[in-house]
C-alpha cells in the first residue's frame, strides 16, 4: 500500500475545494488569453473582469466589465490576474496587495526596479503569494532543456545565446523591446544556467520613428562563468525564438515557437600535428531532436499560480525573481545609453 503522506493530504485537499475565484484585469492582446486559460484551468474560475478600455476582443464572454481594479476587488476575490499596460502595474497590483488578494502580474513586474520593489515588498510583507508572468519558463522546449541541463548531459555550461526576431507587434505602445521581449531573454536565460548575471553590455538602435528602442544586441556574464547573448527586434520579417546552450558535451538547441529541443553532440577532433594537438575542437556528432509532451505554456503557467496560492510547491516566477529580471533589463538600456558595461 502506498504510503500516505502529508502531500497526499494536500492533494487529496485541493481535489475537493472549491475553485479559486480568479479575477483578471486589462482584456487587449494578452489579457484575453488568460481569460480562456483561466476558464480552462481546473481549480479556477473567473469570476470578474475588468478593463477601462472596454472589451475589443469579446474576452468577458457574459461577465459584466468593470471599469477598474477597485470594482474588481468589490467582487470578492480569492486570486488576480494582472494584464495592463507596464505602465499601470504598480498602480493595480499595490491595490491587489492592499486588499489582501494574491496576485500573478504580467511580465515586467513594474516600469522601474522600484516600482517592482514596492509592489515585491507589499506582497511579501503581508505573506501574499505574488507571481510574475514569464511565460517561457513553462514552455515544454525549455523545461525539458533545464532538466537535462540539470541532470549534467551537456557537462559544464559555458554559452548561453538566445535569438528573439519578428514583425512589430500592434499591442505594445508604452515600452521598447528591451521591456517588452529581451526581459524574456534574461529570465529564461539566467533560469536555465542556474545564476544571475553579474555584468551586462549593449547597443540599441530606434529605426521605425518611435520613441523606444525597436533592436537590442547585448551580451553578458553570469556568477557562475557563463557567457551570454542576446539578439532581440522587432524589424525582422520573418520570427524566430530560439535558444541555444553550448557547453562541454555539445549544444542543445530549444525552438520556443515549436517547443521542440534538439541536441547537437560534440564529435571528435583526432589530430597528429604537435602545434595544434593541445587545441580542444570539436566536430558535429549525433543530433537528437527528443520526442516531449508539449502543453500550452499559458496554461502551465496559471496552474503554477493555482498551485502556490493554495499552498503547493510550485514553480511560479516569484515577484523578488521579476525584480532582479527588471534590475538587470534597466542595466540594458542603461549600458546603451552610456556606452559602458554595467556591473551588477
Amino acid at each position: 500500500m502506498p504510503e500516505v503522506t502529508e502531500q497526499t493530504h494536500k492533494a487529496a485537499e485541493q481535489a475537493v475545494e472549491s475553485p479559486l475565484r480568479v479575477g483578471l484585469i486589462g482584456l487587449g492582446s494578452m489579457g484575453r488569453h488568460h481569460a480562456r486559460v483561466i476558464r480552462a484551468t481546473e481549480g479556477m474560475e473567473l469570476v470578474a473582469v475588468a478593463d477601462p478600455g472596454g472589451d475589443r476582443f469579446g474576452a468577458a464572454g457574459q461577465l459584466p466589465v468593470l471599469p477598474d481594479v477597485h470594482a474588481l476587488i468589490n467582487a470578492g476575490l480569492d486570486a488576480a490576474m494582472v494584464a495592463v499596460p507596464t505602465v499601470y502595474h504598480e498602480e493595480v497590483a499595490l491595490a491587489l496587495a492592499e486588499a489582501g488578494v494574491p496576485t500573478m502580474v504580467e511580465k515586467p513586474i513594474a516600469h522601474s526596479v522600484e516600482a517592482g520593489e514596492r509592489v515585491r515588498d507589499a506582497f511579501a510583507s503581508r505573506g501574499l503569494v505574488g507571481a510574475v508572468g514569464y511565460v517561457e519558463r513553462c514552455n515544454p522546449a525549455l523545461r525539458a532543456l533545464r532538466e537535462r541541463l540539470d541532470a549534467g548531459e551537456l557537462g559544464q555550461v559555458y554559452q548561453v545565446l538566445t535569438r528573439r526576431q519578428g514583425p512589430f507587434p500592434a499591442r505594445i505602445s508604452d515600452v521598447g523591446v528591451v521591456k517588452d521581449l529581451a526581459t524574456h531573454d534574461v529570465d529564461l536565460t539566467a533560469w536555465v544556467a542556474g545564476s544571475p548575471y553579474v555584468s551586462i553590455s549593449a547597443q540599441v538602435a530606434h529605426r521605425s520613428g518611435r520613441e523606444n528602442e525597436d533592436m537590442v544586441v547585448a551580451s553578458g556574464r553570469l556568477a557562475n562563468g557563463v557567457i551570454v547573448s542576446h539578439v532581440v527586434n522587432w524589424l525582422t520579417p520573418f520570427k524566430e525564438r530560439v535558444t541555444i546552450v553550448t557547453g562541454e558535451k555539445g549544444a542543445f538547441v530549444a525552438d520556443t515557437l515549436t517547443g521542440d529541443l534538439t541536441f547537437y553532440a560534440n564529435g571528435t577532433v583526432a589530430s597528429t600535428w604537435d602545434q595544434i594537438a593541445n587545441f580542444r575542437g570539436v566536430t558535429e556528432g549525433d543530433v537528437i531532436r527528443y520526442a516531449i509532451a508539449k502543453r500550452e505554456p499559458l496554461a502551465l503557467e496559471q496552474e503554477h499560480f493555482r498551485d502556490a496560492v493554495r499552498g503547493v510547491a510550485s514553480d511560479h516566477v516569484t515577484m523578488a525573481e521579476g525584480v532582479n529580471t527588471l534590475r538587470v533589463v534597466e542595466a540594458v538600456l542603461d549600458s546603451a545609453a552610456q556606452g559602458r558595461t554595467v556591473e551588477l
